[in-house]
């Protein structure tokens, strides 16, 4: 009998955000027997316990630490080759920037095909951040298939020039068991802070708190709401580099007393079935997994139209969505969402259908399968 094809995911992970959920959905819906699925990570001193490694390791499957030393470490490409070869890995699958150079690099040294999930890119706008998002998106070409979750991450693979030949799209899927299971829960108050004297109406985002997500223009927004009513509160559950710049921001405006940042939860999926709305500022996005969780527990989203978002939330039908930067459409649509909570659950609810129609985990899983066999087969030939 042929043994599975031997794949191993390549995260740099720095939480428990999209691209971890992402992999453990994949992973999930794997038949073994056609592909055995092995997680590594680089072990980081600013992340010495990951949730992801955790889940991963609940599933019955294998991970393996690369120490890094430092935010880049050369001699991590040296140990991630020894990896493939000594565990007879077929294929090595990234996600993220840095995963993506120390992978390709890895693969080329052991001999073995690379594919790359583009899961976001990234517009910063700290140089050094940018000179190095810039050398990811130019080891892309030298990947043997990059498969985009998105339309519009396609033609952005494209402009970064990556062979058509090499490009596959593979439409984003994801497992919201879980999230369906904790929706289906009693609802349990979830206040911010113990000594919140009332429930507020919550407006809510969950993600990482770095620059393309836009966040302090959410502030701003929530700014010009708290001025007109006093019922309101924002509720930040994530973290990121931005974050400190975000809280002194936050500190200045005269709502700072009912904006919260929470941080990484645990729990943040209770969190998020206590919003009221879900919202997102993003300049730029993938095919977002919190759009999808939000459908999934019945809460209803306004957001900006930009590519990705679109392609999850229809104006009127899914959700309701403003023109990149018109915050006072935006605005409305908090006001509308926060008013009239039977609209907000009619259109959470053509959500939740529209993500089960065409966002299957199991139905990418499958898609990556062929993609497994058939780079493999490649190479063999």
């Amino acid at each position: 009998m042929t043994r599975p094809i031997k794949v191993l995911q390549f995260i740099c992970s720095t939480g428990f955000y999209g691209a971890e959920r992402w992999i453990l959905a994949l992973a999930q819906y794997l038949d073994p027997t056609q592909v055995q699925c092995d997680l590594a990570v680089t072990a980081e001193s600013q992340n010495p316990d990951l949730q992801l490694v955790r889940e991963y390791q609940s599933m019955g499957l294998a991970t393996h630490a690369i120490p890094m030393a430092g935010r880049f470490d050369p001699q991590a490409i040296k140990r991630l080759a020894k990896l493939l070869t000594t565990q007879q890995f077929d294929i090595i699958h990234t996600h993220g920037y840095k995963s993506d150079i120390l992978g390709i690099l890895a693969a080329r040294w052991a001999g073995i095909p690379v594919i790359v999930t583009p899961h976001g890119f990234e517009n910063a706008k700290d140089l050094k951040l940018r000179v190095f998002v810039w050398l990811g998106c130019k080891f892309l070409r030298h990947a043997d298939q990059v498969v985009p979750l998105s339309p519009q991450l396609m033609d952005d693979s494209r402009r970064h020039r990556v062979p058509e030949a090499k490009l596959t799209y593979i439409q984003n899927g994801v497992n919201l068991q879980e999230v369906e299971a904790i929706a289906a829960k009693p609802q349990q108050p979830q206040q911010p802070k113990a000594s919140s004297a009332k429930q507020k109406k919550r407006i809510g985002f969950i993600g990482q708190l770095i620059s393309r997500k836009n966040i302090r223009e959410m502030l701003d927004i929530f700014e010009k709401l708290a001025q007109s009513r006093s019922d309101v509160e924002l509720m930040l559950v994530g973290d990121g580099d931005d974050r400190a710049a975000l809280e002194t921001h936050a500190s200045r405006l005269t709502s700072a007393a009912d904006i919260h940042f929470m941080g990484f939860r645990d729990d943040r999926l209770e969190l998020l079935k206590s919003f009221d709305l879900f919202t997102m500022t993003s300049t730029l996005e993938g095919i977002p997994r919190c759009l999808m969780e939000a459908a999934a527990m019945g809460v209803p989203v306004a957001a900006y139209d930009i590519p990705g978002i679109d392609q999850l939330v229809k104006h009127q039908h899914t959700g309701l969505l403003a023109p990149y930067g018109d915050q006072a459409t935006l605005l409305s649509h908090w006001n509308t969402l926060l008013d009239h909570p039977e609209q907000g659950q009619d259109l959470a609810k053509a959500g939740l259908e529209f993500v089960h129609q065409h966002y299957s985990a199991k139905r990418m899983a499958e898609e990556y399968t062929q993609i497994f066999y058939r780079v493999r087969e490649a190479v063999r030939a």
